[in-house]
């Protein structure tokens, strides 16, 4: 029993998790959105599909869509947290940190990016 348990417990620790950090460059004009989810895959295809509908909730990203188009743009995912055997361990805290790291070095924190405050046309 105690075989099968450290088993389990090492196939999910090995497991890459869905919670991570993404990405959408504009490859036209440097701008950037970087973003976390608890599964990171899901919301980029969420984020493509609703550009594709123009009806992204981001004005400035879903009038850029429409002037570059798919082509120029990349949507990825740039990190995922990490599972850690310790009982305090925070997903959603990691999660957070991460995007703050990644926005910092991204350096999407310069106006205007994509959902930056004061960046609606």
């Amino acid at each position: 029993m105690n075989q099968h348990r450290r088993e389990l417990k090492r196939q999910y620790l090995e497991t890459p998790t869905r919670a991570g950090v993404y990405a959408i460059r504009n490859l036209v004009n440097g701008r950037l959105l970087v973003a976390g989810s608890n599964d990171a895959q899901a919301a980029l295809n969420r984020h493509r599909f609703e550009l594709k509908l123009g009806a992204h909730a981001d004005a400035l990203l879903r009038q850029d869509w429409a002037e570059h188009g798919e082509p120029g743009f990349v949507f990825e995912v740039v990190d995922r947290v990490k599972p850690r055997d310790d009982p305090a361990f925070d997903a959603a805290q990691e999660l957070a940190a991460l995007v703050e790291l990644w926005r910092q070095g991204l350096s999407c924190t310069q106006a205007p990016g994509y959902g930056a405050p004061g960046a609606q046309p």
